[in-house]
């Protein structure tokens, strides 16, 4: 028996745009149109009915196969079908063409407070949620004190839903969802609503959901979350699955995408100084762009001035695939500064054991008057090159998602009095 319990062919999704009309094209007016000037009235009808309407194509022959007890990220940038294919998904909305196969329960929290009623007290929501999600009466009793406890709203539990803050919402919402026991649990970017605290509580719930056999729908666009909750990754673009595997490769290929997309310049507001980077590079890197962990790391940036700066200032940040700063870089803290003449000023800067983890990473510079000074420009996403870690580093398969590694003096073996040996929660070992 086969272990896929989502199949998706040729899906596709059509909207027809819409254009806003003018305030005076009502129905009074149309009419009053068509007494006075019926011939012109006559002409624009048949122009009318002869135009053919706007389409828009959210998703396009999209094919998946999603199997028990994964869980999938669904990765792009807004408007890429996202949404869309989760709606889909959980029968909200019908499909234009292709076809969808889901076997088993489907728990959906796709929107703040989809499924409440305003005037419904929380405890009311509770069941009614429960019952649209597919929960029997029974079921909602068992599992209603770990709902509420999960859902921190036991004080507002007999107050109307449509004074909770937003976060309330989420939290009741999610609760509900995530303890419906379903089959498939499909979750939106909603959960962005959620403080800290509560996000990383419902990542906790995702994954024991995950964890009992259990398949998951993520879509967000936090790709730390992603990459801690997800096995596998699939990458939307413009409605169409672009690439789909595991989520570091999802993730990858997205992120290189969107710095492809924005590898030129980002221009701050120009000023009478006409400050421009127009040059940078790592010049320690191999012919094939790669930099081995641990070794020296050169980076050179050309900065153009017509006017005299007094102390203009260079940040560099180094970045890992996830967009995450792993390395920053500030020649003033050194008293380094460019712009005493006008022209070109050339800043180099060496970090001597440069130890970043394996995969691929970019450059972001900041050129400013010192800090909390005049912004010049912003360049991002410039640079990019790929790390390679020697052997030593990769002996333990250390995980790529971690930032840099940290170079460190020798370890050594240090003799330890017998009756200091404890575990580390203090119990005496025997």
């Amino acid at each position: 028996m086969s272990d896929t319990i989502i199949t998706v062919e040729n899906l596709s999704k059509r909207y027809i745009i819409g254009h806003q009309r003018g305030k005076d094209d009502g129905l009074r007016h149309a009419i009053e149109r068509a007494v006075r000037a019926p011939l012109t009235w006559a002409r624009h009808g048949m122009r009318a009915q002869g135009a053919k309407p706007e389409e828009f194509w959210a998703l396009r022959d999209v094919n998946l196969e999603i199997k028990q007890s994964e869980v999938v990220g669904i990765i792009g940038r807004n408007g890429a079908g996202k949404s869309t294919l989760l709606k889909i998904l959980s029968r909200i909305t019908e499909p234009t063409k292709g076809r969808v196969r889901i076997k088993g329960r489907v728990a959906s929290l796709l929107e703040v407070g989809t499924g409440f009623h305003q005037e419904l007290t929380g405890r009311e929501n509770i069941f009614l949620n429960g019952a649209i999600l597919g929960m029997t009466h029974a079921e909602i009793k068992r599992k209603f004190d770990e709902i509420v406890a999960f859902a921190e709203v036991e004080k507002f539990l007999d107050t109307p839903v449509k004074r909770y803050s937003s976060g309330m919402y989420v939290r009741l919402a999610f609760a509900v969802a995530a303890h419906l026991e379903p089959e498939i649990l499909v979750v939106d970017e909603v959960l962005a609503v959620g403080d800290a605290e509560f996000q990383n509580k419902c990542l906790g719930k995702m994954s024991e959901v995950a964890h009992g056999g259990r398949t998951v729908l993520f879509v967000s666009h936090n790709m730390g979350s992603l990459s801690r909750l997800c096995t596998r990754g699939i990458f939307l673009d413009n409605g169409r699955k672009v690439s789909e595997g595991t989520i570091s490769e999802a993730v990858e290929r997205y992120l290189r995408t969107v710095r492809q997309e924005h590898s030129g310049r980002y221009k701050c507001v120009r000023n009478e100084k006409q400050v421009q980077i127009v040059d940078a590079s790592i010049t320690s890197l191999q012919e094939s762009g790669i930099h081995v962990s641990g070794t020296p790391l050169r980076i050179r940036v050309t900065i153009h001035s017509e006017n005299r700066i007094r102390q203009g200032c260079l940040a560099v940040q180094i970045l890992n695939y996830m967009n995450t700063p792993v390395l920053h870089l500030q020649p003033y803290d050194q008293g380094v500064f460019w712009g005493s003449r006008p022209g070109l000023n050339i800043l180099e800067c060496e970090v001597p054991e440069c130890w970043l983890n394996v995969g691929p990473h970019h450059l972001t510079l900041y050129v400013a008057d010192p800090p909390g000074g005049e912004h010049y420009e912003t360049l991002q996403g410039v640079c990019p090159f790929h790390v390679e870690v020697h052997h030593a580093a990769t002996w333990w398969g250390w995980n790529r998602d971690s930032c840099c590694y940290i170079a460190h003096e020798k370890w050594a073996n240090v003799p330890q009095e017998p009756e200091l040996a404890t575990t580390a929660c203090g119990a005496r070992i025997s």
